[in-house]
C-alpha cells in the first residue's frame, strides 16, 4: 500500500540525510554499543563527544542493522529533526545550560506515543498512518530532561490487541520485528520494537508501554531491564489506549540505573529514586525476608541453576529467604482479565480516536477500524486477522453484568485470595516473594499478576542458560505493608553479579515506596528459543 511505502522511504530518507549533515571526523566513528547513560553523559561531559555525533551514530546503526544488513525492522520512523535538536543541545551545554540528566540523550519510544515531530503517531497501523500530534506528557517529560526524541519504535500493531492469533512485533507499517539475540527468534511484545532497538544500541533508552507484559515480556526475551510503573505514576494521555484500567508507559533500558532514572523522569510526581534521590546503593538488603516459591516443573533446565546463584547473592547481601507457595487463586486471572479488557478496549479506543483531526484519520470508531481493515486486507490482514477486534465490537457497555462479574473474579484471585493470602503467614517480618520461573506470559506469569492488579513489575538481567535467549530477575509488587528503610551502603566490595541483583532489588524496594500496596514479588526467569513463529500460531 501506498502509506506503507510512503514511511518506509521516509524512515531511509531520513537518516541518509541526518547522516549527510554531519560529514566526518574522530566524532563520526564514536560506538555506542552498550553505552549505558551514565557512560554516556561522562563523555559529554568530558568533550570527547558530542550530541550530535552520538544521534548521528545511532542513525549510522539504524541505516546499517535496523533497515540493512540483519534487518531487525525494530524502528519504525526516524525523526528527520533529531540532528538539529542534538546541535541546539550542544550549545546550550557549552553555554553551561543543561536541562537535565538525558541532556543530549537519544530517545526512541514507541510508536503508539504522541510526539510532536514530524512523525506520525500510528500504532503500527496503516489506519493512522498521517496521524500528527502533540507531545504526550510523559515525551514533554523526556524532553524537559534534554531527551532527544530519535524516532518512534515498532511495535505488534494496535499493541497487540488486534487477532488472537498475532505475531509479536509485527505491524503493518514496520513489518516484522527480529529479536535482537536471534533473528529468526521471537522478539516478543507488544513493545518489540523498544526492546530490540535498546538492545541492539539503536539508541541510549527506549519507552515502552503495557497493558498485559508488554513491557516485561520483550525486556526478558532481549536481555534488558524494563519497569512497568503502577498504574497512573505515568500520565496516559497521548497513548493510544486499550483500557485506562491496566496501560502504563516505562523505561526499557542497559542497566537498573538508567531504568531507574528514566521511570523518575517520567512520572507524574517523585519516585524517591532515580533523579529524585540518592544513588540505587543506598538501598540495602540486610534483613530484608525475601519469599521464594518453587521453580516450575516446566522450567528451563537452567533456572535452578541459575536461581541458586541469584540466591546465593541476595543472602550474601544479608536477605533473609523464606520458602512460599503459590496461590491456586493465580489460575483465574487470565479468562476475566480478557474479558474485562474487550469490554474497556471499544470505549477507550471510540474515544481516542473522536480526539484525532479528521483530516488526517478518517476512522472515528472501532466498527471503522475494522470496516478499514477489511478494505485494506492485503496489507492488514495478511499475516493474521482481527478477531480481538471484532470481539470487543460485540460486547456491550461497562455497566453490563459480565463485565463487572469480570472485574471482580479480578479482584478476588489477585488480592484477597492472591497476594494477601500469600504473604498472610509472613506478614509481620514483611516477606518480598521472590518466584522462579519461565516468562512467556503463560498462566501463573508474573507480568499477568501485576497487570491485573495494576502494580509495578520490573525486568533485570540475571545470567547465561545453555541454548537461552535470555535469562534475568523479573518482579512484581505484592499487598502488603511497608518496604524496607533506606541501609548505610555496605563497605564490602561487591562483585558484579551481587550489584546488578542487588541493584534490582534495591529498585523493588523503591519502586514500591510510591505504591500503597508496597512489598514486592520477584522471579528468577530463563526463557528458552521459541521457534520462529509461524504467522498465525498464537501467542
Amino acid at each position: 500500500m501506498d502509506r506503507r511505502r510512503f514511511i518506509g522511504t521516509t524512515v531511509a530518507l531520513s537518516v541518509a540525510a541526518a547522516l549527510d549533515t554531519l560529514g566526518s571526523g574522530a566524532e563520526r566513528t564514536f560506538d555506542p554499543t552498550e553505552q549505558s547513560i551514565a557512560a554516556l553523559q561522562r563523555a559529554l561531559a568530558a568533550g570527547s563527544l558530542t550530541s550530535e555525533a552520538l544521534t548521528a551514530a545511532y542513525l549510522e546503526r539504524i541505516a546499517r542493522f535496523d533497515q540493512h544488513g540483519p534487518e531487525y525492522h525494530s524502528v519504525l520512523a526516524v525523526n528527520p529533526q533529531a540532528l538539529a535538536a542534538a546541535r541546539a543541545l550542544d550549545a546550550e551545554r557549552r553555554a553551561k545550560k543543561l536541562r537535565g540528566p538525558l541532556h543530549g540523550l537519544p530517545i526512541l519510544v514507541k510508536d503508539n506515543i504522541e510526539t510532536q515531530d514530524p512523525v506520525p503517531t500510528t500504532a503500527g497501523s496503516l489506519a493512522l498512518a498521517r496521524s500528527m500530534r502533540a507531545d504526550a506528557p510523559l515525551v514533554a517529560r523526556l524532553r524537559a530532561a534534554g531527551a532527544i526524541i530519535l524516532g518512534k519504535a515498532n511495535l505488534s500493531e494496535w499493541a497487540n490487541f488486534r487477532s488472537t492469533h498475532s505475531s509479536s512485533g509485527w505491524s503493518a507499517l514496520g513489518g516484522q520485528t527480529r529479536n535482537a539475540y536471534a533473528r529468526e527468534r521471537n522478539p516478543s511484545g507488544s513493545s518489540a520494537g523498544s526492546a530490540v532497538a535498546a538492545a541492539a544500541s539503536f539508541c541510549a533508552a527506549a519507552i515502552g508501554t503495557e497493558t498485559n507484559g508488554s513491557i516485561l515480556s520483550p525486556s526478558s526475551l532481549n536481555g534488558l531491564v524494563g519497569l512497568k510503573p503502577t498504574v497512573g505514576v505515568v500520565s496516559g494521555k497521548g497513548v493510544v489506549p486499550i483500557t485506562a484500567r491496566q496501560d502504563t508507559a516505562g523505561p526499557m533500558c542497559r542497566t537498573v540505573a538508567d531504568a531507574a532514572l528514566l521511570a523518575s523522569l517520567i512520572a507524574e510526581h517523585p519516585l524517591g529514586y532515580g533523579a529524585h534521590s540518592a544513588d540505587l546503593e543506598a538501598f540495602r538488603l540486610r534483613g530484608i525476608r525475601i519469599g521464594v516459591m518453587p521453580t516450575p516443573k516446566e522450567a528451563h533446565a537452567d533456572t535452578p541453576r541459575l536461581f541458586a546463584e541469584a540466591r546465593a547473592v541476595l543472602e550474601q547481601e544479608g536477605a533473609v529467604l523464606v520458602e512460599l507457595k503459590d496461590p491456586a487463586a493465580f489460575d483465574e486471572l487470565e479468562a476475566p482479565e480478557l474479558e474485562a479488557l474487550l469490554f474497556e478496549f471499544k470505549p477507550a479506543i471510540n474515544a481516542y480516536l473522536a480526539t484525532l483531526d479528521a483530516s488526517q484519520v478518517q476512522c472515528r470508531t472501532l466498527t471503522d477500524l475494522i470496516a478499514f481493515n477489511k478494505a485494506h486486507a492485503d496489507a492488514e490482514l495478511a499475516v493474521f486477522g482481527q478477531e480481538i477486534f471484532e470481539m470487543s465490537e460485540g460486547k456491550g457497555p461497562l455497566t453490563d453484568a459480565a463485565y463487572q462479574k469480570a472485574l471482580a473474579t479480578l479482584a478476588r484471585a489477585a488480592d484477597a485470595e492472591g497476594d494477601r493470602r500469600l504473604s498472610e503467614p509472613h506478614r509481620a517480618r514483611r516477606p518480598h516473594p521472590w518466584h522462579a520461573g519461565r516468562h512467556h506470559l503463560r498462566r501463573q506469569s508474573q507480568p499477568r499478576r501485576a497487570a491485573a492488579a495494576r502494580r509495578p513489575g520490573v525486568r533485570a538481567r540475571g545470567g547465561r542458560a545453555r541454548g537461552a535467549v535470555s535469562g534475568g530477575l523479573t518482579g512484581t509488587a505484592v499487598y502488603g505493608a511497608r518496604a524496607g528503610r533506606v541501609r548505610r551502603p555496605s563497605r564490602r566490595p561487591s562483585t558484579a553479579a551481587s550489584v546488578e541483583a542487588r541493584s534490582t532489588a534495591n529498585f523493588a524496594a523503591a519502586s514500591s515506596r510510591s505504591s500503597s500496596k508496597a512489598r514486592f514479588a520477584m522471579n528468577i526467569d530463563i526463557v528458552k528459543p521459541m521457534p520462529p513463529r509461524s504467522p498465525r500460531s498464537p501467542t
